[in-house]
């Protein structure tokens, strides 16, 4: 191989390095977060709307059953549509990209469509409901009835799963191949022999996640008790934090020897099994033709980082749309943040910008406990300085120049000639 820029940029260790610092990075992120504090209801746009359209705000009675069907509707619109309208001919004939050749990466766009239809179906049901004079509060939208804190206890784990799947799945790509023959011989040669690299892969997948599920739902470490108000963060830092995610994300997909076209011969094994791809085989007495659901390796690595970054772009919003209040917190005199504990000391009149405040809850005694507000609260060491929109939004930049050359190179090197 010639070392030029590409040989460096898309080597193993460099490869490593990426993909384990945004498990890191995401890790800090969930810590630093306000957000993840905040005992009030959860919005989430797009998610939250298909999350109550699915689940929860059922009428009752035959509207129960008017309401599966919608659902059930748009999930099949949005994969019929995903197929043949956006895979095949947007992608596939109009754009000619190489990645979605033939079947390439049809179900990630299917799953992309159908989260899209749900979403437009659920504001259709919306005027059914609303034009047959239903209870108001039956109306799908974006409140999911979970707190942001169990919102993003569920992110940080999804997140978790994400990275790590991804980090491992490039970790087990650089140990099967040889394209870079010098580096790591000895690992590589061990890692290849027998069943060393899946059950090591299960080992370290189970141990590790249940340390980390037991750390994010019980609480059982305090980061701001270890850090000790290290270096804390304001909105501004972490929303460039957040934006450097997104960064790291697409350069993991970017650094793949097969971006942007991922036509090569290269078809890793799927980490934990001993197979390049998943193959499913749809029973004859469903189907005519001969149906097959095929998942290769990079699809089923890729498509779950694809997840990941949507998952990273609602925190990334998070911390651009940021404001204390909107999340039950406020500031103290050192611009730290305080969160309220107690979702009743919220309640009724007591949830409203004048009581919100240090100041207030400083000063004024809970009848209950006989303690100010404040001395039931907790702190963070993370603040809120209060910049404006305007600067915050000076960290997407990043993001949006690596989205923008994420798409450059897609469009020049990854689309077949008209003549092919």
């Amino acid at each position: 191989m010639i070392k030029d820029f590409r040989y460096y940029f898309q080597h193993p260790y460099a490869r490593l390095f990426v993909a384990y610092l945004v498990v890191f990075c995401n890790f800090l992120m969930f810590a630093e977060d306000p957000v993840s504090h905040g005992i009030t209801p959860a919005n989430v746009i797009v998610v939250g709307n298909i999350y109550s359209f699915i689940v929860d705000k059922y009428p009752g009675g035959a509207w129960n059953v008017f309401k599966v069907f919608m659902w059930l509707l748009a999930i099949v619109v949005g994969m019929i549509l995903g197929k043949f309208l956006v895979h095949k001919l947007f992608f596939g004939r109009l754009l000619r990209l190489k990645m979605f050749h033939r079947d390439g990466g049809s179900w990630f766009i299917m799953f992309l469509t159908t989260l899209m239809s749900l979403f437009i179906f659920s504001n259709i049901y919306n005027g059914i409901i609303l034009a047959a004079g239903l209870n108001y509060d039956l109306q799908i939208s974006d409140v999911m009835g979970l707190r942001n804190s169990s919102f993003m206890k569920a992110a940080a784990l999804g997140t978790w799963m994400g990275d790590f799947v991804t980090a491992w799945m490039v970790t087990d790509m650089m140990l099967q191949d040889t394209l870079y023959e010098t580096w790591a011989r000895p690992v590589r040669h061990w890692w290849r022999q027998g069943w060393h690299r899946i059950i090591l892969f299960w080992a370290v997948l189970l141990s590790l996640t249940g340390v980390v599920v037991m750390v994010i739902t019980t609480d059982y470490i305090d980061w701001d008790y270890l850090n000790r108000g290290f270096l804390p963060t304001n909105e501004l830092s972490r929303a460039f934090l957040a934006s450097f995610i997104l960064v790291m994300d697409l350069l993991i997909v970017m650094q793949d020897w097969d971006f942007p076209h991922f036509m090569g011969s290269l078809d890793i094994k799927l980490p934990g099994i001993n197979t390049t791809h998943i193959r499913l085989h749809i029973p004859k007495c469903l189907r005519k033709d001969e149906w097959t659901i095929h998942v290769t390796g990079k699809w089923f690595n890729y498509g779950i980082i694809m997840l990941v970054i949507i998952l990273d772009l609602n925190m990334w919003k998070n911390q651009i749309f940021y404001k204390p209040f909107d999340y039950g917190q406020y500031v103290g005199p050192d611009d730290s943040i305080h969160f309220v504990r107690d979702i009743d000391t919220l309640q009724g009149d007591l949830f409203n910008r004048t009581t919100l405040t240090y100041d207030w809850r400083a000063n004024h005694t809970d009848p209950a406990t006989n303690l100010t507000y404040l001395e039931r609260d907790l702190h963070m060491h993370s603040k809120y300085i209060g910049f404006t929109l305007g600067v915050k939004g000076i960290a997407f930049v990043p993001g949006l120049m690596a989205f923008v050359t994420f798409g450059v190179l897609i469009w020049w090197y990854g689309r077949f000639k008209p003549n092919e």
